[in-house]
């Protein structure tokens, strides 16, 4: 007997997505980073699902619009737009609930160049209006494409002879739906791909420095997903709860696993004239869910507007909370720049609100995760809004007091069940001290080179002898080169929690020493010297984060420029916004700044801000240091701020803009030998084309791999011992 029609019924297409989903993981479990291979596989399906969005878009807007007749249309703007007003609402409300699920926190970060970008104006003339359609087309320019649709669409309204018109775009509408069909048919294939890439390839220890925003995002946009959205449906039209989802499953889970709203779309259209058709057959129309589902996207649907969650959380992981007061700021400013980019408009709402934008690091890691969820939710919110749309056009309608109460008090109870449980959860998991400065001070170097030999305390340290050709015949002779440092440094040359004198300069004193054939050593010195010049017998070079300034070059010898710093305030976390623009900085009265001693650093703080008082500073471990009466803020440069932000995660670095301006560093030659000068600044561009100025820079400034990396976890590699 032949069971295949029968069997296949059976095994469903969301049957084989889940087998295909459970699948993907367990491999991604068992093989661990080598799923990465499957990467293309991922991408292609993907891509083959946004294949047929664009033209899809497009000719059911020009065809479902130009179909009605002008009270139509005027019908369509008014109650859909009613209903998208409502979603919206939910989603607000959803948003200003997410603060109470963050538990008491406090945080610091390493040095980001995003500290260093200015926000570029929203660009929203472009991005809506399209100069030229079909360029728009080409760059899935979507807010632009869809404008041009509904235009030619309304016009199409007034048109007489449009009938032929409509029959070739319903023609090509079928066709493009029958593309999509046979893309759904590779679905299983796909999510298997899309599994396996992402549970073999995600990093624990993001998971673990995320679990606030991940835990909290899940859970809010599972209880819209699940409840709020569909429950409010059923709560307005006869259609049930169980059928919205039920009968939708299937275009969930692919917008789960793809992440794409666009690639489900006339999957979602198809579901939503089903339901309608079904249980509530008086509302039926077509031609208006073509319409309203295609269209809907143009606007921000509740999966995006729920992305203004990680301001909050980029507030509350930074120390610095949106205050109560710019709650309606930053909902009316989200909802406009959300017709755009979500990542585009997240970096703008961040530096909006004068929160770090290196925050916007951890928005891009927690995607990983959350933008499956807010997938799900946008797919939600399509289906919604597309059956409430459809409804309200035929009055289909119904407003029942029992049903409404009903899902209002499920509601307000599973709210109150999933913000205090969150809130709950996470503090009993972050029930631990904050930990970032020691990740700092536990830094070692990038590559394994033995400890940095240090001359002192134990040592006697004896003065190099005199120069009797130059500094770099001495070095010859000895086979030894000395390196001066200053033990106030961070993050050039400091002493970690080991003992071990580590830090950029001092990795890159063990490549110079390596390269030459010597041997390095170490010795603190006096930052007098920057001030007194630099005697040849207290060592060879100084290599510990040296500013170049011209009152420094009249009796030092520089070499060429290695790195260029950024000259920012160092400031309580609650006074960062003030410091951040240039102009608010002028504005303040009564201004008391520290500034480290050095004439270039106090003149220029002086003809920038004509009403500060000036604070000198001898050593950069004091700039903390407590005085009366305090200071307003402290100059330093944002890459060595931030490092003091790890072990005083009570401050921030704020770099103001516009104009940030830029300070070099070079390595002091001892006795302005010209030949030894030469050298290093050959060395120093060969290490700039070799990469290792950048790898120790993202190393020690980046703070990237500050914590040794493990290999992934994988059932191969740690429990059979197959790969190791």
């Amino acid at each position: 007997m032949d069971n295949g029609p029968a069997l296949t019924k059976r095994f469903s297409l969301t049957a084989q997505i889940t087998v295909g989903i459970v699948c993907g993981i367990s491999l991604g479990l068992i093989a661990g980073e080598r799923t990465a291979a499957l990467e293309a596989v991922a991408d292609a399906y993907i891509k083959l699902l946004q294949m047929t969005v664009l033209p899809y878009a497009t000719v059911s807007i020009v065809g479902g619009l130009g179909a009605l007749d002008v009270a139509q249309a005027r019908t369509l703007g008014k109650r859909v737009g009613l209903a998208l007003g409502l979603l919206w609402a939910v989603a607000f409300v959803a948003v200003l609930l997410f603060p109470l699920m963050l538990p008491p926190h406090q945080n610091a970060s390493f040095f980001s160049t995003t500290l260093l970008i200015e926000r570029e104006p929203f660009d929203f003339l472009n991005l809506y209006i399209p100069t030229n359609p079909f360029n728009a087309l080409a760059n899935n320019v979507v807010p632009a494409v869809v404008l041009f649709s509904v235009v030619v669409g309304v016009a199409l309204i007034g048109v007489n002879d449009k009938a032929p018109l409509l029959d070739v775009l319903g023609v090509a509408r079928r066709a493009v739906a029958k593309t999509t069909d046979f893309v759904m048919a590779l679905t299983p294939v796909g999510v298997f791909a899309i599994a396996a890439v992402v549970s073999g390839t995600l990093d624990f220890d993001d998971i673990r420095r995320l679990q606030v925003y991940l835990v909290s995002y899940v859970a809010i946009s599972l209880l819209l997903s699940l409840w709020v959205l569909p429950g409010l449906v059923a709560a307005l039209t006869p259609i049930p709860y169980r059928a919205l989802l039920g009968r939708s499953r299937d275009a969930l889970v692919m917008a789960f696993m793809t992440t794409s709203l666009f690639a489900v779309l006339p999957v979602i259209t198809a579901h939503a004239k089903t339901l309608v058709r079904d249980y509530a057959p008086d509302a039926a129309d077509d031609d208006a869910t073509d319409i309203i589902v295609p269209t809907s996207f143009n606007f921000p649907h509740t999966g995006k507007l729920l992305a203004l969650t990680f301001v909050f959380f980029a507030g509350w992981f930074a120390d610095a909370g949106v205050p109560l007061g710019e709650y309606p700021r930053l909902l009316g400013t989200g909802l406009l720049v959300l017709f755009g980019n979500v990542n585009s408009a997240i970096p703008y709402l961040l530096d909006l609100l004068h929160i770090p934008a290196d925050t916007f690091r951890l928005f891009v890691t927690s995607a990983i995760v959350n933008a499956r969820f807010g997938a799900l939710l946008a797919a939600v919110h399509t289906l919604v809004i597309a059956v409430l749309g459809t409804c309200a056009l035929a009055g289909g309608v119904i407003v029942d007091g029992r049903k409404l109460l009903r899902y209002a008090i499920v509601t307000l109870l599973l709210t109150a069940v999933v913000v205090g449980g969150t809130r709950v959860l996470l503090q009993a998991a972050l029930n631990r001290p904050y930990d970032k400065d020691v990740e700092l001070t536990g830094m070692g170097f990038r590559r394994e080179r033995g400890p940095a030999n240090v001359l002192g305390a134990g040592n006697h340290t004896t003065p190099l002898p005199s120069v009797t050709t130059s500094v770099l015949g001495r070095l010859r002779e000895r086979g030894k080169i000395r390196v001066g440092f200053f033990d106030d440094s961070l993050p050039y040359a400091f002493v970690n929690q080991r003992g071990e004198l580590v830090g950029f300069d001092v990795e890159m004193a063990l490549q110079l020493a390596r390269d030459l054939g010597v041997t390095a050593e170490f010795v603190r010195i006096d930052r007098s010297v920057l001030d007194a010049g630099l005697d040849s017998s207290s060592c060879d070079l100084v290599m510990s984060g040296v500013a170049v300034t011209s009152d420094r070059s009249l009796h030092l010898r520089f070499s060429s420029s290695y790195l260029d710093e950024t000259v920012a305030f160092l400031v309580p976390d609650d006074r960062l916004s003030a410091f951040s623009e240039w102009s608010s900085v002028r504005a303040m009265k009564n201004l008391r700044v520290g500034v480290i001693r050095a004439p270039y650093f106090l003149q220029k703080i002086s003809e920038e801000l004509s009403n500060v008082e000036v604070v000198p500073i001898d050593r950069m471990d004091d700039l903390l240091a407590p005085r009366v009466p305090p200071l307003d803020a402290i100059v330093v440069t944002a890459e060595r701020g931030s490092a003091f932000t790890l072990l005083h995660p009570q401050y921030s670095v704020a770099v103001p803009k516009p104009r940030p301006f830029k300070v070099p560093l070079a390595y002091v030659v001892a006795g302005g030998d010209i030949e030894m000068a030469a050298l290093i600044n050959t060395w120093i561009e060969l290490k700039r084309k070799d990469g290792t100025i950048d790898a120790l820079f993202e190393h020690w400034i980046l703070g990237r791999d500050s914590r040794p990396k493990r290999p992934r976890w994988s059932l191969i590699d740690d429990v059979l011992r197959w790969g190791r």
